[in-house]
Protein backbone atom coordinates (compact mmCIF):
# COMPACT_ATOMS: atom_id res chain seq x y z
CA UNK A 1 0.00 0.00 0.00
CA UNK A 2 2.81 2.42 0.89
CA UNK A 3 4.48 1.79 -2.47
CA UNK A 4 1.21 2.48 -4.31
CA UNK A 5 0.75 5.68 -2.36
CA UNK A 6 4.29 6.73 -3.25
CA UNK A 7 3.68 6.26 -6.98
CA UNK A 8 0.28 7.94 -6.77
CA UNK A 9 1.91 10.94 -5.10
CA UNK A 10 4.63 11.05 -7.75
CA UNK A 11 2.00 10.92 -10.47
CA UNK A 12 0.03 13.79 -8.94
CA UNK A 13 3.18 15.89 -8.96
CA UNK A 14 3.30 15.42 -12.75
CA UNK A 15 -0.43 15.77 -13.44
CA UNK A 16 -0.46 19.50 -14.26
CA UNK A 17 2.39 19.09 -16.75
CA UNK A 18 0.72 16.09 -18.38
CA UNK A 19 -2.60 17.95 -18.73
CA UNK A 20 -0.76 20.83 -20.38
CA UNK A 21 0.89 18.49 -22.89
CA UNK A 22 -2.36 16.68 -23.68
CA UNK A 23 -4.40 19.89 -24.02
CA UNK A 24 -1.96 21.29 -26.58
CA UNK A 25 -1.93 17.99 -28.42
CA UNK A 26 -5.69 17.46 -28.53
CA UNK A 27 -7.36 20.85 -28.00
CA UNK A 28 -9.98 19.09 -25.87
CA UNK A 29 -10.10 19.37 -22.09
CA UNK A 30 -12.05 16.13 -21.64
CA UNK A 31 -9.81 14.16 -24.02
CA UNK A 32 -6.75 15.60 -22.29
CA UNK A 33 -8.06 14.32 -18.96
CA UNK A 34 -8.67 10.91 -20.52
CA UNK A 35 -5.10 10.82 -21.83
CA UNK A 36 -3.72 11.67 -18.40
CA UNK A 37 -5.89 8.99 -16.79
CA UNK A 38 -4.66 6.45 -19.33
CA UNK A 39 -1.08 7.33 -18.36
CA UNK A 40 -1.92 6.57 -14.73
CA UNK A 41 -3.47 3.23 -15.68
CA UNK A 42 -0.38 2.26 -17.67
CA UNK A 43 1.87 3.30 -14.80
CA UNK A 44 -0.12 1.23 -12.35
CA UNK A 45 0.25 -1.84 -14.61
CA UNK A 46 3.95 -1.34 -15.40
CA UNK A 47 7.11 -2.69 -13.84
CA UNK A 48 7.94 0.58 -12.14
CA UNK A 49 11.35 -0.42 -10.81
CA UNK A 50 12.78 0.16 -14.29
CA UNK A 51 11.53 3.74 -14.57
CA UNK A 52 14.44 6.10 -13.95
CA UNK A 53 12.81 9.37 -15.05
CA UNK A 54 9.12 9.25 -14.17
CA UNK A 55 8.30 12.66 -15.64
CA UNK A 56 9.86 11.76 -18.96
CA UNK A 57 8.24 8.32 -18.96
CA UNK A 58 4.78 9.79 -18.31
CA UNK A 59 5.24 12.52 -20.91
CA UNK A 60 6.11 9.88 -23.49
CA UNK A 61 3.06 7.79 -22.57
CA UNK A 62 0.71 10.78 -22.80
CA UNK A 63 2.27 11.83 -26.11
CA UNK A 64 1.73 8.34 -27.56
CA UNK A 65 -1.88 8.26 -26.35
CA UNK A 66 -2.53 11.67 -27.89
CA UNK A 67 -0.82 10.70 -31.14
CA UNK A 68 -3.06 7.62 -31.40
CA UNK A 69 -6.10 9.82 -30.79
CA UNK A 70 -5.08 12.32 -33.47
CA UNK A 71 -4.48 9.52 -35.96
CA UNK A 72 -7.86 8.02 -35.12
CA UNK A 73 -9.46 11.38 -35.96
CA UNK A 74 -7.74 11.32 -39.33
CA UNK A 75 -8.81 7.74 -40.02
CA UNK A 76 -12.41 8.80 -39.40
CA UNK A 77 -11.84 11.52 -41.99
CA UNK A 78 -12.55 14.21 -39.43
CA UNK A 79 -11.28 17.68 -40.19
CA UNK A 80 -11.04 19.36 -36.77
CA UNK A 81 -10.56 22.91 -38.06
CA UNK A 82 -13.65 22.63 -40.25
CA UNK A 83 -15.66 20.72 -37.67
CA UNK A 84 -15.05 22.37 -34.31
CA UNK A 85 -12.96 24.82 -32.34
CA UNK A 86 -10.68 23.72 -29.50
CA UNK A 87 -12.05 23.90 -25.95
CA UNK A 88 -11.50 27.30 -24.30
CA UNK A 89 -10.27 27.74 -20.73
CA UNK A 90 -12.22 30.47 -18.92
CA UNK A 91 -11.14 32.47 -15.86
CA UNK A 92 -12.26 35.72 -14.17
CA UNK A 93 -10.93 38.74 -16.02
CA UNK A 94 -8.43 39.70 -13.32
CA UNK A 95 -6.80 36.41 -12.36
CA UNK A 96 -6.03 32.88 -13.53
CA UNK A 97 -6.55 29.99 -11.13
CA UNK A 98 -3.17 28.39 -10.23
CA UNK A 99 -4.21 25.16 -11.96
CA UNK A 100 -5.07 27.08 -15.11
CA UNK A 101 -1.75 28.90 -14.99
CA UNK A 102 -0.01 25.55 -15.37
CA UNK A 103 -2.40 24.49 -18.13
CA UNK A 104 -1.91 27.71 -20.08
CA UNK A 105 1.81 28.27 -19.54
CA UNK A 106 3.53 29.83 -22.57
CA UNK A 107 0.34 31.74 -23.45
CA UNK A 108 -1.33 29.00 -25.45
CA UNK A 109 -4.11 31.10 -26.92
CA UNK A 110 -7.11 29.67 -28.70
CA UNK A 111 -5.89 31.10 -32.01
CA UNK A 112 -2.71 29.04 -31.71
CA UNK A 113 -4.69 25.90 -30.93
CA UNK A 114 -6.81 26.53 -34.02
CA UNK A 115 -3.65 26.50 -36.14
CA UNK A 116 -2.36 23.36 -34.41
CA UNK A 117 -5.58 21.63 -35.51
CA UNK A 118 -4.43 22.03 -39.13
CA UNK A 119 -1.17 20.14 -38.58
CA UNK A 120 -0.65 16.46 -39.20
CA UNK A 121 -0.50 14.32 -36.03
CA UNK A 122 3.27 13.77 -36.15
CA UNK A 123 3.95 17.43 -36.95
CA UNK A 124 1.78 18.56 -34.08
CA UNK A 125 3.46 16.22 -31.64
CA UNK A 126 6.98 17.24 -32.70
CA UNK A 127 6.13 20.93 -32.47
CA UNK A 128 4.35 20.70 -29.13
CA UNK A 129 6.96 18.55 -27.42
CA UNK A 130 9.98 20.44 -28.75
CA UNK A 131 8.87 24.07 -29.08
CA UNK A 132 6.57 24.16 -26.06
CA UNK A 133 8.17 21.65 -23.69
CA UNK A 134 11.82 21.61 -24.81
CA UNK A 135 12.00 17.85 -25.40
CA UNK A 136 15.05 16.92 -27.50
CA UNK A 137 14.45 15.33 -30.87
CA UNK A 138 16.27 12.20 -29.73
CA UNK A 139 13.33 11.58 -27.36
CA UNK A 140 10.64 12.68 -29.81
CA UNK A 141 11.87 10.50 -32.68
CA UNK A 142 10.86 7.10 -31.20
CA UNK A 143 7.35 8.39 -30.41
CA UNK A 144 6.65 9.32 -34.03
CA UNK A 145 8.67 6.44 -35.47
CA UNK A 146 11.16 8.69 -37.25
CA UNK A 147 14.85 9.54 -37.00
CA UNK A 148 15.85 12.59 -34.92
CA UNK A 149 16.60 14.44 -38.16
CA UNK A 150 13.15 13.63 -39.54
CA UNK A 151 11.53 14.65 -36.23
CA UNK A 152 13.36 17.98 -36.44
CA UNK A 153 11.98 18.47 -39.95
CA UNK A 154 8.45 17.76 -38.71
CA UNK A 155 8.76 20.44 -36.05
CA UNK A 156 10.29 22.87 -38.54
CA UNK A 157 7.38 22.46 -40.97
CA UNK A 158 4.91 22.93 -38.13
CA UNK A 159 6.76 26.03 -36.93
CA UNK A 160 6.59 27.61 -40.37
CA UNK A 161 2.87 26.89 -40.55
CA UNK A 162 2.26 28.47 -37.16
CA UNK A 163 4.23 31.59 -38.06
CA UNK A 164 2.39 31.94 -41.37
CA UNK A 165 -1.12 31.50 -40.01
CA UNK A 166 -1.28 32.34 -36.28
CA UNK A 167 -1.83 36.09 -35.90
CA UNK A 168 0.67 37.85 -33.66
CA UNK A 169 -1.04 39.42 -30.67
CA UNK A 170 -0.25 42.54 -28.68
CA UNK A 171 1.89 41.66 -25.68
CA UNK A 172 0.18 44.28 -23.51
CA UNK A 173 -2.87 42.72 -21.75
CA UNK A 174 -4.21 46.21 -21.03
CA UNK A 175 -4.29 47.06 -24.72
CA UNK A 176 -5.98 43.76 -25.47
CA UNK A 177 -8.60 44.42 -22.80
CA UNK A 178 -9.31 47.92 -24.13
CA UNK A 179 -10.09 46.49 -27.56
CA UNK A 180 -12.38 43.77 -26.18
CA UNK A 181 -14.16 46.26 -23.92
CA UNK A 182 -14.67 48.59 -26.88
CA UNK A 183 -16.05 45.71 -28.95
CA UNK A 184 -18.47 44.71 -26.19
CA UNK A 185 -19.66 48.30 -25.62
CA UNK A 186 -20.18 48.86 -29.35
CA UNK A 187 -22.03 45.56 -29.70
CA UNK A 188 -24.33 46.37 -26.78
CA UNK A 189 -25.24 49.74 -28.29
CA UNK A 190 -25.44 48.42 -31.84
CA UNK A 191 -22.90 51.03 -32.94
CA UNK A 192 -21.74 49.82 -36.35
CA UNK A 193 -19.13 52.57 -36.82
CA UNK A 194 -17.62 51.95 -33.37
CA UNK A 195 -17.32 48.27 -34.23
CA UNK A 196 -15.54 49.09 -37.48
CA UNK A 197 -13.13 51.27 -35.50
CA UNK A 198 -11.98 48.40 -33.27
CA UNK A 199 -11.96 45.65 -35.93
CA UNK A 200 -9.08 45.01 -38.29
CA UNK A 201 -10.28 45.34 -41.92
CA UNK A 202 -9.43 41.66 -42.50
CA UNK A 203 -10.72 40.32 -39.19
CA UNK A 204 -11.73 36.65 -39.18
CA UNK A 205 -14.55 35.31 -37.02
CA UNK A 206 -15.18 31.60 -36.48
CA UNK A 207 -18.33 30.46 -34.74
CA UNK A 208 -18.68 26.81 -33.69
CA UNK A 209 -22.38 26.14 -33.17
CA UNK A 210 -22.24 22.34 -33.22
CA UNK A 211 -20.66 19.30 -34.88
CA UNK A 212 -19.68 20.15 -38.45
CA UNK A 213 -21.20 23.62 -38.14
CA UNK A 214 -18.18 25.91 -37.98
CA UNK A 215 -19.12 29.19 -39.64
CA UNK A 216 -16.46 31.62 -40.83
CA UNK A 217 -16.93 35.32 -41.55
CA UNK A 218 -14.16 37.61 -42.80
CA UNK A 219 -13.96 41.36 -43.09
CA UNK A 220 -14.78 44.14 -40.65
CA UNK A 221 -18.11 45.13 -42.19
CA UNK A 222 -19.41 41.56 -42.21
CA UNK A 223 -18.29 40.86 -38.64
CA UNK A 224 -19.62 44.20 -37.42
CA UNK A 225 -22.97 43.54 -39.06
CA UNK A 226 -23.24 40.22 -37.29
CA UNK A 227 -22.37 41.83 -33.97
CA UNK A 228 -25.06 44.49 -34.39
CA UNK A 229 -27.71 41.81 -34.90
CA UNK A 230 -26.61 40.24 -31.61
CA UNK A 231 -26.87 43.47 -29.63
CA UNK A 232 -29.65 42.19 -27.36
CA UNK A 233 -27.62 39.11 -26.39
CA UNK A 234 -24.55 41.24 -25.61
CA UNK A 235 -26.43 42.75 -22.68
CA UNK A 236 -25.84 39.45 -20.86
CA UNK A 237 -22.14 39.20 -21.79
CA UNK A 238 -19.25 39.52 -19.34
CA UNK A 239 -15.53 40.07 -19.74
CA UNK A 240 -13.35 37.08 -18.86
CA UNK A 241 -9.94 35.64 -19.51
CA UNK A 242 -10.19 33.08 -22.30
CA UNK A 243 -7.01 31.04 -22.56
CA UNK A 244 -5.25 33.72 -20.56
CA UNK A 245 -6.23 36.68 -22.76
CA UNK A 246 -9.14 39.14 -22.45
CA UNK A 247 -12.26 37.60 -23.93
CA UNK A 248 -15.99 37.40 -23.41
CA UNK A 249 -18.60 35.01 -22.02
CA UNK A 250 -22.21 35.47 -23.15
CA UNK A 251 -25.22 34.19 -21.24
CA UNK A 252 -28.85 33.56 -22.08
CA UNK A 253 -31.49 35.41 -20.04
CA UNK A 254 -31.97 32.26 -17.93
CA UNK A 255 -28.30 32.29 -16.94
CA UNK A 256 -27.19 29.40 -19.14
CA UNK A 257 -24.10 29.80 -21.32
CA UNK A 258 -24.67 31.16 -24.80
CA UNK A 259 -21.11 31.46 -26.04
CA UNK A 260 -17.43 31.91 -25.17
CA UNK A 261 -15.41 34.30 -27.35
CA UNK A 262 -11.63 34.43 -27.64
CA UNK A 263 -10.07 37.52 -29.21
CA UNK A 264 -6.70 38.17 -30.82
CA UNK A 265 -5.70 41.84 -30.73
CA UNK A 266 -2.84 43.29 -32.79
CA UNK A 267 -1.89 46.98 -32.84
CA UNK A 268 -5.04 47.75 -30.89
CA UNK A 269 -7.32 46.12 -33.48
CA UNK A 270 -9.16 42.82 -33.23
CA UNK A 271 -7.78 40.51 -35.93
CA UNK A 272 -9.43 37.23 -34.95
CA UNK A 273 -12.46 36.10 -32.93
CA UNK A 274 -13.18 32.46 -32.12
CA UNK A 275 -16.60 31.75 -30.64
CA UNK A 276 -17.69 28.46 -29.09
CA UNK A 277 -21.49 28.37 -29.17
CA UNK A 278 -22.17 24.64 -29.22
CA UNK A 279 -24.71 24.10 -26.40
CA UNK A 280 -23.60 20.53 -25.72
CA UNK A 281 -19.94 21.43 -25.37
CA UNK A 282 -20.69 24.56 -23.36
CA UNK A 283 -22.47 22.44 -20.77
CA UNK A 284 -19.26 20.46 -20.25
CA UNK A 285 -16.98 23.48 -19.83
CA UNK A 286 -16.41 24.88 -16.34
CA UNK A 287 -16.92 28.64 -16.19
CA UNK A 288 -16.32 30.40 -12.85
CA UNK A 289 -18.66 33.14 -11.59
CA UNK A 290 -18.01 36.36 -13.51
CA UNK A 291 -18.85 39.89 -12.48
Amino acid sequence: MEENEFWADQFEQNRAHLRAVAYRMLGSLSEAEDAVQEAWLRLSRSERSGIENLGGWLTTVVARVCLDQLRARRSRREEPLEGQLPDPVVSPIDALHPEQEALLADAVGLALLVVLETLGPAERLAFVLHDMFDLPFDEIAPIVGRTPVAARQLASRARRRVKQVAPAADSDPGRQREAVEAFLAATRSGDFDALLAVLDPDVVLRADTGPGALRVAQGARRVAGGAVTAAQHAQFARLALVNGAPGMVAYNPDGSLRGISAFTVRDGKIVEINVLADPDRLRRIAVPPLE
